[in-house]
């Protein structure tokens, strides 16, 4: 989603960011932001970007809106979301004084006069630092817990507090929740009021960082996501970042860092990165400085902005960057050492397509099911234009992992997209034709109502045996796209709980384009705007809705504050004529026995029972709206809560062994610490821990597949029902498969599936 709150910016700036990136430095803009000077102003480029944003969203969106007094209501609204949505900051009396401003803020973009909404969010800053001033001045004098006093830890719904008396005990409680927290983990009064203090300091020095470009990007974002919930304006590193993550490639030293107190931390370092391989550079080394080419005077980036210091590291490939640094094993009074590194191209592999075989046993017989986690649709359109033979594509990255996974002999194939999001709608298009022979994809209606079918034009296919495609509430938009054809083609079984529900296509608009004069540099951002709504070959739509799974698995409880249907502006479900497609087999011819074997396996296994027992406990902590502040009832809630944890991993101990029960008791156990307060190690171990932990419902996945292989290879009637085209076409390819063997591959290659001969199209059908 595109809703992103100002406190959620400000703690990403005390957490993790990309170093790895393509954009340098021209240094004139990269002094340091330790403290911005009050007020912010808007700049004359500021003013030109708003104003060509607000032509192009209304007369070009796809449910363009006039940006009348009624668009400047929805606008303050969520403005005001995004900079108070706890509603912590401003009282009814503040809101009542801001509510003249209420039906300005269109006018204030037609005129180019900024100064109505950056007046807000200067007031915003002078709030927030008051009132973590006030948080660490209750510190002092500790806290009375023998109350029964509550704290509303859910304020989405709830009024500004009514004055400033009001206000002040609102942060009374919440400091005393903080306290409590940090109390229950342990922790004496002193090491608390220092850690708190420490804590409220920090974000006070970041709310002092903030600038004009985080005052324009906030109200900007307001506009954007007024009109619908995913068009969104990207300032000009926004739209920076946007462009790295869809190419999953980029200029840089390949580090990831974060901010830690005063200081950036190498958090990470990229594989055949230039700073993985120069062996010079480890993580948890301090960045004190940065220098420009070899002889480049050093920058002192103690006290910046994480994003400044990244933006300092960026350049372009083949030049030159310098770090001063301190070394991990040497603490921040360690001896200084300058390290060299030539920027290069690096690859994002986190993000990339990977591949896993898992071996299913049951009933004596074990099966091969190849997995493949696609975290996101993407692909470097610019590279691929300009004839690089390894541009950056997840069709390209899939058809070559399909081909690994065949050669292993596996049986099945499960394509992994939960939480996968989105990314470009070509890409989603030519990664189902990997699957089908040729036909229709999806069909993309614009604002004038003419519907254009994609589809893949090459015969072939890469894997034409049993599949399968994993989704959560997390799966989105182009994800979304390649569910709804697998399911409408029967081409294989939709797995998990329903879909996120965006049916909308956005394009990306560099705002540069149409600046008055073509000979400056004005950078102006870009814009993200939906342009077109993509529907099924059926005719239905997934917006809304999502894609409904063949077997579903139980839901988390999010759904009710995640999915498009969250959106009060979300567009409404509707539907249009079905392509020309027919179904390539029948999945129902033994979806009702996949799902008995399913619900029968579930009900005597462990994993999954206790899975089931884990996921209650989450919705009841998550549906609490208010917490006592009273310490005996809270210890007495923490104990029962250790009680029942100490049994979940007891369990997990039992069914998956030691390392995962210890894993468990370190990710559950609240310590009552931020993040970025945590020592590095403790992060990085519990990172590892996440991704080594147990998947009951990948596992669950491969086993229906195990089961689908043993029903085709008892029945060859089956057979022709449910695989592809009755087993004809590739025939040999999906038998082979079947029975384990090794088949020759298919005529697929990497960056040949279908519709390869067709350009890519500019826009993305990218994620919340």
């Amino acid at each position: 989603m595109t809703f992103r709150p100002l406190l959620a910016l400000l703690m990403a700036l005390s957490v993790t960011v990309t170093a790895s990136a393509q954009s340098a430095a021209d240094l004139g803009a990269s002094k340091p932001r330790k403290e911005s000077t009050l007020p912010l102003l808007p700049t004359a480029s500021e003013a030109d970007a708003a104003l060509i944003s607000a032509h192009l969203l209304t007369r070009f969106h796809y449910d363009a809106q006039p940006l009348d007094d009624a668009m400047s209501q929805k606008i303050y609204t969520l403005y005001f979301k995004l900079l108070d949505g706890e509603k912590v900051f401003f009282t009814q009396q503040d809101m009542a004084k801001f509510a003249q401003d209420k039906d300005k803020f269109g006018n204030a973009i037609w005129n180019k006069d900024l100064s109505a909404p950056f007046d807000v969010f200067n007031q915003y800053v002078l709030r927030a630092i008051d009132r973590m001033n006030y948080a660490r001045g209750l510190l002092k004098q500790g806290f009375d817990f023998n109350t029964n006093d509550t704290y509303n830890v859910d304020r989405k719904n709830a009024d500004w507090p009514k004055d400033q008396a009001e206000l002040n005990d609102l942060w009374r409680k919440r400091t005393m929740n903080d306290w409590l927290r940090l109390k229950l983990a342990g922790k004496s009064d002193d090491e608390i009021r220092k850690t708190l203090d420490k804590r409220y300091a920090g974000y006070i020095d970041r709310v002092k960082q903030l600038d004009s470009e985080d005052a324009f990007q906030t109200f900007m974002t307001a506009y954007a996501n007024s009109t619908d919930p995913h068009t969104d304006y990207l300032g000009p590193r926004e739209a920076e970042n946007f462009d790295i993550q869809m190419k999953l490639s980029l200029e840089g030293i390949g580090a990831v860092l974060q901010a830690r107190d005063d200081y950036t931390q190498i958090r990470e370092l990229v594989p055949a990165g230039p700073a993985s391989k120069s062996g010079k550079v480890h993580v948890g080394d301090l960045v004190l400085g940065v220098g420009q080419g070899a002889t480049g005077p050093i920058v002192d980036v103690v006290g910046w902005r994480l994003d400044d210091v990244v933006n300092l590291i960026r350049g372009k490939k083949d030049t030159t960057v310098r770090l001063e640094i301190v070394p991990a094993d040497q603490g921040q009074d360690g001896k200084h050492e300058m390290i060299s590194l030539v920027r290069q191209k690096v690859a994002i592999e986190e993000q990339a397509a990977k591949k896993k075989v898992i071996e299913v046993t049951d009933g004596g017989v074990t099966r091969k099911i190849g997995v493949i986690e696609l975290p996101m649709f993407y692909s470097d359109f610019g590279a691929r234009s300009e004839g690089d033979k390894n541009f950056k594509s997840a069709t390209r990255d899939v058809a070559k992992l399909l081909g690994e996974l065949k050669a292993e002999g596996v049986q099945g194939v499960v394509m992994d997209l939960r939480n996968n999001g989105g990314g470009s709608l070509y890409e989603a298009n030519e990664l189902t034709g990997l699957f089908i022979d040729q036909g229709p994809v999806v069909q993309v209606r614009d604002a004038r109502g003419q519907v254009q079918v994609q589809g893949d034009d090459d015969p072939g296919m890469a894997w034409s045996g049993p599949l399968a495609v994993l989704v959560n509430r997390g799966t989105a938009s182009a994800s979304e796209i390649f569910s709804a054809a697998i399911q409408d083609y029967s081409r294989g079984l939709v797995i998990g709980t329903p879909t996120f529900g965006k049916g909308t296509v956005q394009t990306l608009i560099d705002l540069d384009r149409f600046a008055s004069d073509p000979t400056t540099k004005p950078n102006y951002g870009a814009l993200k705007m939906t342009v077109q709504e993509f529907f099924r070959i059926n005719g239905g739509s997934t917006q809304l809705r999502g894609v409904t799974p063949d077997i579903s698995y139980p839901n988390n409880g999010d759904e009710k504050d995640f999915g498009e249907s969250t959106y009060d502006n979300a567009l409404p479900w509707t539907q249009i004529a079905p392509a020309d497609y027919k179904p390539v087999a029948d999945m129902k011819a033994y979806l009702t026995q996949l799902d008995q074997l399913h619900d029968a396996r579930g009900a005597k296994s462990p994993a999954w029972q206790l899975m089931l027992d884990e996921l209650a406990q989450y919705k009841k902590l998550s549906d609490r709206t208010t917490i006592s502040l009273n310490f005996a009832q809270r210890e007495t809630e923490r104990k029962q809560l250790d009680a029942l944890q100490a049994d979940f991993r007891a369990r997990h101990k039992a069914i998956d062994g030691a390392d995962s029960a210890q894993a468990d008791a370190d990710a559950q156990l609240d310590d009552g610490l931020n993040p970025s307060e945590r020592s590095l190690k403790t992060e990085l171990k519990e990172q590892a821990d996440a991704k080594k932990a147990p998947d009951p419902q990948l596992q669950e996945t491969a086993h229906i597949l195990f089961d689908a292989v043993g029903l085709i290879n008892a029945n060859p009637k089956l057979a022709a029902e449910v695989l592809p085209y009755g087993g004809k076409q590739g025939n040999s390819a999906s038998m082979a498969a079947v029975a384990g063997a090794t088949p020759l591959p298919t005529q697929n290659s990497a960056g040949q599936s279908g519709g390869a001969s067709r350009a890519p199209a500019a826009a993305s059908s990218s994620g919340h």
